[in-house]
């Protein structure tokens, strides 16, 4: 079952994170997990219908949002990165992915979901170039963290986070 929600979160982005809560425990379910299972079916039937729409909206620009929680998993006290891209106007690719090891604080967390999403808009304007799309305006990146922004901005703050590597995968 989890292997088909893992299918259908390709045109249903609302239950990425769910299913990859879920997905985390294929190998030694409990009930628990079967319980979470079916409160996503229940979801799903409740909202059939919805889903990603492409439209011409008339823009000529590729952003991207995204966001971390420090310390989100009560596990193992690792951070989640989450992001979305949009090509004008347009949702094309989203991902929720625990962080592979633990942030000292929420801005390394910040900064390593910061960098992840540069690594997602650099791949997807390559991807649009071999396409044959080109955008004349500069991809535009949001986060919520001010200090995150700042060490990504301004490379005198690069010399403070020698013990952050990021890795562009």
């Amino acid at each position: 079952m989890v292997r088909k929600l893992i299918y259908l979160t390709i045109t249903r982005p609302d239950i990425s994170y769910s299913v990859s809560l879920v997905s985390q425990f294929m190998h030694s379910p409990t009930l628990v997990h079967w319980e979470i299972i079916k409160r996503i079916l229940r979801y799903l039937n409740g909202s059939i219908g919805r889903g990603i729409i492409m439209k011409n909206n008339g823009l000529n620009h590729i952003l991207a949002y995204t966001d971390a929680d420090w310390a989100g998993n009560a596990l193992d006290r690792k951070s989640t990165t989450g992001f979305c891209t949009f090509v004008r106007g347009n949702l094309v690719t989203w991902k929720s992915k625990k962080q592979t090891v633990i942030a000292r604080s929420s801005v390394e967390a910040e900064y390593r979901a910061v960098a992840a999403t540069a690594c997602e808009l650099i791949w997807l304007k390559g991807l649009l170039f071999e396409l044959g799309f080109t955008s004349m305006t500069p991809m535009s990146l949001y986060c919520d963290n001010q200090a995150a922004m700042h060490i990504a901005s301004n490379p005198v703050f690069h010399e403070r986070i020698k013990h952050i590597e990021v890795d562009c995968h």
